[in-house]
């Protein structure tokens, strides 16, 4: 028997995973907050204007149609709106409905994950929240190409849950009980990728981008370490996965911000001639006081924070990366 599953807002990842949900069996409804975006809505999204919508899915006029009565609601806004979305939603939810967030960011004022948002504004659905995250470009996953991802929850059976509403043959989806993990691995990546970005647009060559890639795990990891994270989830697909395609493709918002930078653009540049959403710019602000917080060193993460909010010019940023103390690869642990 299908579940009913509706995903808010219908941006371009929202409309996207529309796909692996009917085709699951499944009745999905969607809302978008532009007015009157219901006439042609089947048609997907402007950035992905060749996609067909299901004829499962429905496009709702008001966010009440939309999450009134539904098994799982996927919350999919930018992470500066999703306090907002919560509260909207709120008033029109079932008592068990399961929660999923898609959103990949980290809470720049209180340095919260995003479920931690969501269980914060919602705390009666406190244990019914996962989060989703994965190497998925929103368009590929439209396209019925095959995709892995990951649901993570630390209540197995919300995941396996979500896991069962979602996979199909196209879009594999593994479990993890690491919420922590996948969630950081998910919003600092994106810092990572507007690293990668300035590095190929200074013209630094395949090596240095390679390094970034392989030093942004490292010290993602330490950050996940230090609060709590299974070291295991950043060699997986929210990890190493989601890092390698955010960094080496120009479908990427967060690695084109970083390209432009690197150009001679500024981030605020950057998004005003695009009008994209780009986390890894908030990011970068909130990941570089988490990290001081706790007392991690997260270089790649700082000098990305100084070039944009700061003013450093780029060229400087890579130099200062490359002539810090020399030091191990791996962490040197006492001999029991």
């Amino acid at each position: 028997m299908g579940l009913n599953i509706a995903i808010v807002p219908a941006g371009a990842w929202g409309t996207a995973l529309a796909v692996p949900a009917a085709e699951g069996g499944h009745a999905v409804r969607l809302w978008r907050r532009t007015p009157g975006w219901t006439v042609g809505w089947d048609r997907g999204h402007r950035m992905l204007p060749w996609l067909r919508l299901p004829q499962s899915v429905v496009g709702c006029e008001s966010l009440a149609e939309a999450v009134t009565g539904e098994d799982i609601v996927i919350l999919a806004p930018a992470s500066a709106v999703l306090r907002d979305y919560c509260r909207w939603v709120r008033p029109h939810l079932r008592s068990d409905v399961l929660l999923v967030s898609v959103t990949k960011g980290l809470d720049p004022e209180r340095r919260l994950r995003m479920t931690e948002v969501i269980a914060e504004e919602l705390p009666e659905h406190r244990g019914r929240i996962a989060a989703l995250s994965g190497p998925n470009f929103a368009s590929e996953v439209a396209a019925r190409l095959p995709t892995g991802t990951v649901v993570a929850s630390p209540d197995l059976a919300v995941a396996e849950a979500v896991q069962g509403a979602l996979m199909t043959s196209r879009f594999r989806v593994y479990t993890n009980a690491d919420l922590v993990g996948v969630e950081l691995a998910g919003a600092l990546k994106n810092v990572v990728a507007i690293a990668a970005g300035i590095s190929d647009g200074l013209g630094l060559g395949d090596n240095a981008r390679a390094a970034l890639i392989t030093r942004g795990i490292a010290e993602i990891a330490r950050l996940g370490d230090a609060l709590g994270a299974n070291p295991l989830t950043f060699a997986g697909l929210a990890g190493v996965g989601d890092l390698v395609l955010t960094c080496t493709s120009d479908t990427s918002r967060n690695r084109r911000a970083g390209l432009a930078i690197g150009r001679g653009q500024s981030a605020s540049q950057f998004v005003q001639e695009t009008g994209l959403t780009v986390e890894g710019i908030t990011t970068a602000r909130a990941a570089q006081r988490w990290a001081r917080s706790v007392g991690v060193e997260m270089p790649i993460t700082e000098h990305v924070y100084q070039v944009i909010y700061e003013g450093m010019p780029p060229l400087e940023a890579m130099d200062r990366l490359m002539n810090r103390e020399p030091t191990h690869e791996v962490a040197r642990r006492p001999k029991l």
